[in-house]
């Protein structure tokens, strides 16, 4: 039989504040333990909390982004659940008046368009986090409440996914848009977006939904997209063989590639949620929602049609260049600059994320400003540099901070272009390649290449190659 798997996924993502949900103290990442503390995150009896404005804004934010409902009233609820990196063993979060409601998310998988709903967005804060020492025969755990308190947006989609595929396209989509609206940095190596899968199987053509399993411990994309592709394995290899799939929490072996057991699975009522009784409902006006709707900026799906539409670029160019804000905004302003947009596109996805790569860097961090590349681009363009001295122009830019006519002359790299300066090695090069220049004459078009080959390694890649094509032609009798 033939099994479809049900993905749902729930994100959480650490939202960009310097504060915490409700207290004042720091959400920088990388202090030393337990010194960004104080007694309300830390839970101690008689303190009171105050809500982050700026993080609730952010949700807003985020959840109109993702067209929810947004709820005229909302509240905090208390979530009752042993954390012991929770100090007040309840985390205060959302359940009976979520922030928003009823959205969704278009996602492109494969050339095909698949609209995700999101069941809900909601605010919460975030937990501590427990350290295990490494060392042999250790037995104690030490506890960082650095991390309590931290201002947490969280996203529960609908389970619409078909695919581990999907789910990839989900994920990058949901933190692209997350860091386009700059509400979270999405740095999953710090912690500040996770993900959460619940998984099914079912057979093919059912509308029944099968025992979910919920995974956790899923540190990257790739590590949600193995957990998928492993539980719908798992689950129908179960199915089939007249087993029951039990409703259960996994955890996700990285080292192993495979899920284990963690605990049954917990329903809200197992939480006991009731209304924080020390925070008071919050009234989200129409003039509030229009003021942080103004503020909203143009999101990736509206950037790629753009990209699209008004540059001309191929939808594969688009979506590299959109995936991250800052790139997408280099190559704007490589084009204002006066480059060409299919010409700046290359070389964007190419040297300039090949630099980023290699340095860890932002764009706003490379040497080469949009407008160097533009003028580099620009020589390239006009017959001076071929692409491949370009590109060596590029790297000593990148190292030296270089305009590229600075580098092209201290280094001798201009193109040759001049016939007469050409003519001599040409000839060289065709008397030394009698049998390649009677293939020419035969009709045989690579024997062409290979002449130009030798004469751009002649001239040490500085010879204009329509320049030298052409003398080939007049010179080899064609």
């Amino acid at each position: 039989m033939e099994y479809e798997v049900i993905v749902g996924l729930e994100t959480h993502a650490h939202l960009l504040t310097e504060s915490k949900m409700f207290c004042g103290c720091s959400t920088k990442f990388g202090s030393p333990p337990n010194t960004q503390t104080c007694p309300v995150c830390q839970g101690l009896p008689g303190v009171l909390p105050v809500i982050n404005r700026k993080a609730f804004e952010h949700g807003l934010k985020a959840a109109l982004a993702l067209h929810c409902e947004i709820a005229p009233v909302t509240q905090f609820d208390r979530k009752n659940y042993y954390y012991p990196d929770l100090p007040k063993n309840y985390q205060i979060s959302q359940n009976y008046n979520n922030l928003g409601v009823n959205g969704w998310i278009d996602v492109e998988v494969e050339g095909s368009t698949r609209r995700v709903g999101i069941w809900n967005t909601h605010l919460e804060e975030d937990a501590g986090k427990l350290e295990h020492p490494e060392d042999t025969g250790a037995e104690y755990t030490t506890v960082d409440l650095n991390r309590t308190g931290t201002p947490l947006l969280e996203v529960v989609s609908a389970p619409d996914m078909r695919s581990a595929a999907e789910a990839g396209a989900y994920m990058s989509e949901l933190a692209s848009m997350l860091r386009y609206l700059e509400v979270s940095d999405c740095k999953m190596e710090e912690g500040s977006l996770r993900f959460e899968a619940s998984i099914s199987v079912r057979p093919r053509g059912s509308d029944t939904l099968g025992n979910r399993v919920e995974v956790k411990n899923l540190n990257s994309m790739s590590s949600v997209v193995r957990a998928v592709e492993y539980e719908a394995k798992r689950q129908g290899e179960v199915l089939e063989s007249g087993g029951t799939v039990p409703s259960e929490t996994m955890l996700w072996d990285v080292a192993r590639g495979v899920t284990q057991p963690m605990r049954s699975k917990e329903e809200a009522k197992d939480y006991r949620y009731f209304p924080e009784p020390d925070l008071v409902p919050i009234e989200i006006t129409p003039e509030w929602l229009e003021r942080v709707q103004a503020d909203m900026p143009e999101l990736p799906a509206e950037r790629r049609r753009r990209f699209v539409s008004d540059y001309g670029l191929p939808q594969y160019d688009a979506a590299v260049l959109v995936e991250s804000k800052a790139v997408g905004n280099y190559f704007e302003h490589c084009v204002e600059a006066g480059a060409g947009p299919k010409a700046a596109s290359n070389w964007v996805m190419g040297e300039v994320l090949r630099e980023l790569k290699a340095r860890r860097g932002e764009p706003d961090e490379l040497a080469v400003t949009p407008p160097m590349l533009s003028e580099l681009i620009g020589l390239v363009t006009s017959g001076q540099l071929s692409n491949n001295i370009a590109k060596e122009v590029f790297v000593e830019m990148a190292a030296t901070g270089k305009k590229a006519p600075a580098v092209v002359e201290a280094k001798g790299l201009r193109q040759i272009s001049d016939t007469s300066e050409l003519e001599a090695t040409v000839r060289a090069v065709l008397e030394a390649n009698r049998p390649a220049v009677a293939d020419l004459n035969a009709g045989k078009k690579k024997a062409k290449g290979f002449l130009i080959g030798q004469v751009m390694r002649a001239t040490q890649g500085k010879a204009n190659p329509k320049v030298v094509g052409s003398l080939i032609d007049a010179l080899a009798g064609c």
